[in-house]
């Protein structure tokens, strides 16, 4: 049973994010603009500001690109980490907790990008640059380099996965992938009832950010939609979700079609939890964030 903090946080989220159904398309994106004109990407500060960590900006990539090190080392391994927010919203302090609490307890250098958002930008604008980001960071790191996200850029990461292992380059040594986003047409079987037992994410919302996404491009391109890709040669994967995520059923057809491609997938299902339900501070989290960690090969310790 979902335990009382995470009914908290699955009754307040929608009300902060002000989650609610698309009535008038224009109106949707004019909110958006003016939501990422005032947004602030930067890592929380005063009493809320992370400890244990040494935070750096990375130059050389046509947005901006933090790294988060546990402080007074030098990792080997690095995880690549792709925030979610619909291709709309960018980092949050749930990402940075998030990101900064698994470098403490793993000794992984974490790369977060501020990638380029939509309805300005697609993903034209974000594959080839995150693309070039990770060789780069594959030449850095001897322990290997991990690929993740979560939500939106779940599917970005798994879209940048399958990119990869098209290329003779070097190869992610995982990826974890956290109620991710991978079916932007929101057409999957079962997807219209998932999403009445989702107290957050609502359908048409998905639908016209997608499309934004998109720019103009087929959304069954599987870099678009990476559920209707190549799954073949892809690192051991890790995946998270709860049953009352909208994105339940194209998660587990992901989990489905990477299984039958040969990859090895672990598949984490939790009863009657939310949408990326690891990022948040409940014992639910905590305990996935164990499981990350001991995918990651770190220490096994409560985030």
């Amino acid at each position: 049973m979902p335990s009382l903090v995470h009914e908290i946080f699955s009754r307040a989220i929608p009300v902060v994010r002000r989650s609610a159904e698309v009535v008038d398309p224009e109106r949707t994106r004019r909110e958006v603009l003016d939501g990422q004109s005032g947004a602030v990407e930067a890592p929380p500060t005063g009493r809320g500001r992370l400890r244990g960590v040494t935070l750096t900006r990375r130059s050389g990539a046509p947005f901006p690109v933090h790294e988060v090190r546990p402080e007074g080392s030098t990792p080997t391994r690095t995880v690549l980490h792709l925030h979610g927010g619909g291709f709309v919203g960018g980092l949050d302090r749930f990402h940075w907790r998030f990101a900064a609490g698994l470098a403490r307890d793993t000794g992984t250098r974490w790369v977060l990008p501020a990638y380029p958002l939509t309805p300005t930008h697609s993903w034209r604008d974000a594959l080839e640059p995150l693309t070039a980001l990770f060789t780069e960071l594959a030449v850095e790191s001897p322990g290997g380099v991990v690929l993740a996200g979560d939500s939106a850029g779940g599917g970005l990461a798994l879209a940048l996965a399958q990119r990869i292992a098209r290329s003779p380059g070097p190869q992610p040594t995982g990826l974890v992938l956290v109620s991710p986003w991978v079916d932007l047409t929101g057409t999957t079987p079962g997807t219209e009832e998932a999403a009445a037992r989702d107290p957050w994410l609502r359908l048409s919302k998905l639908k016209l950010f997608g499309s934004w996404w998109a720019g103009g491009d087929d959304p069954l391109r599987p870099e678009v939609s990476p559920l209707f890709g190549d799954h073949t040669g892809l690192p051991r994967t890790l995946v998270l979700c709860g049953t009352r995520d909208l994105l339940l059923p194209q998660v587990r057809e992901a989990v489905r079609r990477a299984r039958a491609a040969g990859v090895e997938v672990s598949y984490e299902e939790e009863p009657g939890l939310i949408h990326v339900y690891p990022l948040l501070p409940v014992r639910e989290g905590r305990a996935a964030r164990r499981r990350i960690a001991a995918f990651l090969g770190g220490p096994v310790v409560a985030g």
